[in-house]
């Protein structure tokens, strides 16, 4: 009889806590995928280091994350990845979450790394005396990290602004790092329009004019008129839908690495980071990291204001956004970021 009131007791307790943990998991938000496969295109820059920050101080597995990162030759390659099915998450320029919604793919930015695009548009020290300023961009090669990607855009956008059209100049895709960097100093582009560390390497060598930089918020007023959002976290709405626990989970990491970045000293970020994204030059990468501080995120909300400066962008360089009913509210879901 007592064996029998054990057993009994055993399998209500089993029951119970067969209950509890069920409870327990709704409650912390059991994710509902935990491996992942995030894409990016240029991981080394700057411009990500939310990213390799999440990475390299472990908040990824903080949150219970297994992230797979590829990297691509430039966001509009793993934007491409995203809508193929490759990935689950990108890292890349917000202005692709216009461009989809244009053409029917619902994505959706679930936190803001970048607040400023923090893209700096140079020339050949060669050639400072004959390109003074977008206006004399027409017929030189413009190096970007891929065509289509925001530091394509943007010089894009500085040329139409200035008056020209702009297919006025060809886009060299030369990718990030040691590459972009070869890319000036062998003279295979006259301009280039890209980001720091690459850009804080060519200007300590001497090797560039800067003509316009975004890494302020003076140079992005000056540019765009306003705040421009950069580099955000986002996803398909449908695997935002489906996996809201893993979502949530994903921009809590990143609001950490966000954090940790603004707490954090240039040497302590030199040294989080690989020792191949300092370009054989810590002092030079220490100051890349000052120049792009200003740039990140400080709450990873995206304001209703820079995505409307995004989008007159586009409306600006791209006739079929012209006339485009653009829903900015449905490009930013800031449930995650907020919750």
């Amino acid at each position: 009889m007592q064996r029998r009131h054990f057993l009994m007791g055993a399998a209500a307790l089993s029951v119970l806590g067969a209950s509890n943990v069920k409870s327990l998991a709704q409650t912390d938000g059991a994710l509902e995928k935990t491996s992942l496969t995030l894409g990016v295109g240029g991981k080394p820059l700057l411009y990500y280091l939310p990213l390799t920050i999440a990475e390299r101080r472990g908040f990824f597995k903080e949150e219970g994350l297994d992230v797979a990162v590829n990297d691509f030759g430039g966001g509009s390659k793993s934007l491409q990845a995203l809508i193929g099915g490759s990935v689950d998450a990108v890292t890349g320029a917000y202005e692709h979450t216009i461009r989809m919604q244009v053409k029917g793919q619902d994505i959706r930015a679930l936190c803001e790394l970048g607040r400023f695009p923090a893209i700096v548009i140079a020339v050949r020290k060669e050639l400072a005396d004959k390109i003074k300023s977008p206006a004399d961009f027409a017929g030189y090669k413009i190096g970007v990290t891929a065509p289509g990607s925001s530091t394509a855009l943007t010089a894009q956008y500085a040329m139409v602004k200035a008056g020209l059209k702009a297919s006025d100049a060809p886009l060299i895709g030369v990718g990030g790092g040691a590459s972009a960097v070869a890319a000036v100093k062998q003279g295979q582009v006259d301009i280039i329009s890209h980001l720091d560390p690459v850009i804080a390497k060519l200007e300590a060598d001497g090797d560039i004019e800067v003509v316009i930089d975004t890494r302020t918020e003076e140079g992005t007023k000056a540019l765009f008129g306003g705040s421009n959002p950069a580099a955000v976290l986002y996803v398909k709405k449908e695997f935002a839908d489906e996996n809201p626990n893993t979502s949530r989970a994903l921009v809590r990491a990143f609001t950490k690495s966000l954090k940790w970045i603004h707490a954090a000293s240039p040497d302590e970020i030199a040294d989080t980071v690989p020792a191949e994204y300092l370009l054989g030059d810590r002092p030079l990468y220490l100051q890349a990291v000052k120049n792009s501080m200003p740039t990140y995120s400080l709450d990873g909300v995206l304001t209703m204001e820079g995505m409307q400066s995004v989008l007159n962008t586009l409306k600006t360089l791209d006739p079929q956004f012209a006339n485009a009913d653009v829903d900015l509210a449905a490009t930013f879901d800031g449930r995650f970021v907020q919750g």
